[in-house]
């Protein structure tokens, strides 16, 4: 049986696209075809490069805000590299859904809190701030809604006393490395129902 062709897009070192190319291996459905940035200089690009996976990097800042005209550069590495899933591992670009409709149903992300609460940026303090007792990431289905999309996994981590954003932005980290794996291997593999970790 044919392996998924998986390609990772990162947007900077790229910790989560480490722990996907380690899990795929062996058994696993899934094989990595493609990681692609949208920073020539992002670290991510290095590591995966070194791990024999094909590299190749679009730089949005070429486009001068001109989104369209950026994605249909990004559109051409990955129409080559023909994968059956993306993931979105810390690309940090909104992407149009005209972009995400293409890849409708094999499009994965990770964020780092409990959604539906906490869609966009800096969620570990706005969790600190709401007083929340547990925190975590999510991985779902991307759809043309920010950090919306059928949820396939969530991993969960306790609020400590006097934690900073610091802190707790590294505790989940930990379980975003566990979870996003997870999730793929699963999805990989045609089955949707969410992984629940923490």
């Amino acid at each position: 049986m044919s392996k998924a062709r998986v390609a990772i897009l990162l947007s900077g070192g790229g910790s989560n696209m480490e722990a996907l190319l380690a899990s795929m291996q062996g058994d696993h459905p899934g094989r990595p075809c493609l990681v692609l940035s949208n920073d020539p200089k992002a670290g991510g690009l290095v590591k995966a490069a070194a791990r024999g996976v094909p590299v190749a990097a679009v730089d949005h800042r070429a486009f001068a805000g001109d989104r369209l005209a950026f994605e249909a550069a990004l559109m051409r590495p990955l129409i080559d590299a023909a994968p059956d899933i993306i993931c979105l591992a810390g690309f940090m670009r909104v992407l149009s859904a005209d972009f995400v409709s293409h890849w409708a149903g094999r499009m994965l992300n990770i964020h780092p809190s409990l959604l539906p609460k906490y869609r966009g940026l800096h969620t570990h303090a706005r969790a600190l701030a709401a007083g929340d007792k547990e925190h975590g990431c999510s991985v779902h289905e991307v759809t043309a809604e920010l950090d919306g999309g059928p949820i396939l996994g969530q991993a969960r981590v306790p609020v400590l006393e006097g934690d900073t954003p610091d802190d707790l932005a590294a505790r989940v980290l930990v379980m975003e490395h566990a979870l996003y794996p997870a999730v793929l291997r699963r999805f990989a593999d045609g089955d949707k129902r969410p992984v629940l970790l923490g």
